[in-house]
């Protein structure tokens, strides 16, 4: 999975928000200092969440973003699929779309499995959980090995 720049910002702020849930609204000038984004991209993305229903926004002196729903219920998945489509997919169709020809066919099973791996973290993996520093135990487990580590 190829995480964009839009992806990685919008997560960020998402979980900048939700640290934030008890202090009321947040600027989106605060959340850009903050997570070091540059404010005009961080504008589009967090409309994009507000479109969606994760995030609220209120103009004026008093306003600022928050989120439309408790941490606890969103997920790194959710704010993935506002901001960037499904989790995976392949030359811009779902893994259940695609069909290949010949010897290749089976591929179609691999993007499934690859789709249900990436779903299995980013579905669980919750706001909070991220503010809290608290990964659900499977999804740290799967950090555990030398070998993930490794950049190949």
């Amino acid at each position: 999975m190829h995480v964009t720049a839009k992806v990685d910002y919008a997560v960020r702020a998402a979980v900048e928000l939700a640290a934030a849930s008890d202090n009321g609204p947040v600027k989106g000038d605060a959340i850009a200092t903050a997570q070091e984004i540059p404010l005009r991209f961080l504008e589009n993305i967090l409309g994009e969440l507000r479109h969606a229903g994760i995030v609220r926004s209120q103009r004026g002196a008093e306003g600022g973003y928050w989120l439309a729903r408790p941490a606890e219920q969103v997920t790194i998945a959710d704010v993935i699929r506002v901001v960037e489509g499904p989790i995976a997919s392949i030359r811009s169709s779902r893994p259940d779309e695609v069909r290949f020809p010949g010897a290749a066919a089976p591929l179609q099973e691999v993007w499934i499995a690859l789709r249900a791996n990436m779903r299995s973290v980013l579905e669980k993996v919750t706001l909070a959980d991220v503010v809290a520093g608290e990964l659900p135990a499977d999804v740290l487990a799967l950090t555990e090995s030398p070998e993930v580590w490794q950049p190949h």
